[in-house]
């Protein structure tokens, strides 16, 4: 794999690229819809709604959870996850401080 070159570019920049690697998904989109519209979801109702197996399902939520989307708690056995609302929301405010500046540029 190739040496990455992340430090010559404004972190702003690389903060938007990894929110886009976690939307380049379709699952992943339809998981943040899902879990969107639930206060607290368990990996298996997720899988269920998606159609993708409960492990594939877990692996998703790691991704989406390690870029800190996702907040999860644990009661029990089960891990509940939900939208961390603060990251959901700097994630818009990127996209679309991107959108307006670069279509100022080009238009």
């Amino acid at each position: 794999m190739g040496i990455t070159k992340r430090h010559i570019h404004p972190e702003q920049a690389n903060k938007l690229a990894d929110y886009a690697k976690i939307l380049s998904n379709p699952a992943r989109i339809s998981i943040l819809n899902y879990i969107g519209d639930c206060n607290g979801c368990l990996c298996k109702d997720i899988s269920t709604y998606i159609k993708l197996s409960q492990p594939t399902t877990s692996q998703h939520l790691q991704v989406i959870k390690r870029a800190g989307l996702l907040k999860s708690k644990i009661e029990g056995k089960s891990q509940y996850y939900r939208i961390h609302v603060d990251k959901l929301n700097e994630l818009k405010d990127l996209f679309q401080e991107f959108f307006l500046t670069t279509e100022a540029k080009c238009c």
